[in-house]
């Protein structure tokens, strides 16, 4: 299992997005997340999915902005589910509290923990993912958006009012394709690191 655990950054001087940020990731994830996102615990909010694709596209959701410290624990957890994320309990939430604990000491804002050593850790991989993505600009997001939506490169030119190259242009200086090429990957990592932990 997939516990993601993210705590809200300097929350006493920015807005409360705990509200917005749970109905939007229960909206976007709900058919794959084993237990509706929750706020656990002051800015807190915590979810848990069995779902590699969708742990990591919350993950990257979660350090778009850096708005969020975000923990990952990978294991399993205990069994009888609860009706409440809150409720529930085992070593892979124990590794969510550790990674996002390291999360707040990390420039990316993001740490991953296994309850079991694995021979393939995601969480470098990951990291370096949410790093390349750090650097994209607001240009290069509205063309990600754009193409993580299905349209194609033609479409977004004549919906941005620019030439295909110039499309093609921030689709390279925003890394996009490598990213975009590298997802599958990431997602086996994940999914072997979810295998190789035993049944609680």
């Amino acid at each position: 299992m997939f516990v993601i655990t993210a705590d809200q950054v300097d929350s006493r001087h920015r807005p409360d997005l705990v509200d917005v940020t749970l109905e939007g990731l229960n909206l976007r994830y709900g058919s794959a997340l084993t237990l509706p996102v929750e706020q656990n615990s002051g800015d807190e909010i915590q979810g848990l999915t069995d779902d590699a694709e969708a742990a990591l596209d919350i993950i990257f959701e979660l350090t778009r902005a850096s708005q969020w410290s975000v923990g990952c624990g990978i294991g399993p957890i205990d069994e009888l589910l609860p009706k409440t994320v809150r409720a529930a309990r085992g070593p892979a939430f124990v590794a969510a509290r550790q990674a996002v604990t390291k999360a707040k000491q990390s420039p990316y804002r993001f740490a991953l923990r296994s309850s079991r050593s694995s021979a393939a850790d995601p969480g470098p991989l990951v990291t370096l993912a949410i790093a390349l993505r750090a650097r994209r600009t607001l240009e290069g997001w509205e063309v990600y958006d754009l193409l993580r939506s299905g349209l194609t490169q033609r479409e977004i030119a004549q919906r941005l009012g620019v030439s295909p190259q110039a499309v093609s242009q921030r689709i390279w200086a925003a890394n996009i394709r490598t990213e975009l090429d590298a997802r599958a990957d990431l997602q086996a990592v994940l999914a072997l690191a979810n295998e190789a932990t035993p049944a609680s």
